[in-house]
């Protein structure tokens, strides 16, 4: 008998936490009630080889507690293919595409882009409102603001792919490109793939 009958229908999302509001947005505006959200750190964007051992962890916490339907809420994310090896072994699927930049932009419009932006380094809603603890704390830009140009000196510019349309978050997205000394474009994707892919799931 399963011990936890109301839980069984539901649906665990285990997510990057740079991610989490955008989920719960999601849930919200198309009624998902049935996901239950659990996210692992959002500062691990920066440390991703922490990702797939607590994956497992968060995935058997969800078997214990009944949940028989889990989705992986992170593309590859720089996990060097284990969190697809967790997703065979455990019958799991995860949001398609090789990070946030791309199933938010769209995969196949971001790929297809990306070919001829190689100098283009990324933001999200996340990484814009904590730029400093994502990017400059990190780097150690603070204390060491000579490392910018070594860090970011074949860089040609900052693009805020933007999930929401927030005027103070654009002003925070230049800012981050002035402090680089990089040009700036703003392009909103919204949710893009996201979406779909939680109401599938």
């Amino acid at each position: 008998m399963n011990d936890h009958p109301a839980q069984a229908e539901k649906l665990r999302v285990i997510a990057c936490g740079a991610i989490a509001r955008e989920v719960l947005a999601i849930r919200s505006q198309h009624g998902l009630d049935h996901i239950d959200l659990q996210c692992l750190p959002a500062i691990w964007h920066v440390f991703p080889d922490k990702i797939a051992p607590a994956m497992r962890e968060k995935i058997a916490e969800a078997r214990a507690e009944g949940f028989q339907k889990i989705f992986i809420g992170y593309a590859e994310c720089g996990t060097q293919g284990e969190l697809d090896k967790i997703c065979a072994e455990e019958g799991v699927e995860r949001i398609e595409g090789p990070h946030c930049y791309a199933f938010f932009t769209g995969n196949d419009k971001f790929l297809a882009e990306c070919e001829t932006e190689f100098t283009a380094f990324y933001l999200t809603d996340l990484i814009t409102r904590q730029f400093e603890a994502f990017v400059i704390e990190p780097l150690k830009l603070d204390k060491h603001p000579e490392l910018r140009d070594m860090v970011f000196g074949n860089y040609t510019k900052i693009v805020y792919l933007a999930q929401t349309e927030d005027e103070e978050l654009q002003k925070k997205a230049k800012w981050a490109a002035d402090y680089l000394k990089l040009d700036y474009e703003y392009r909103f994707t919204g949710y893009g793939d996201l979406t779909d892919a939680l109401k599938r799931a």
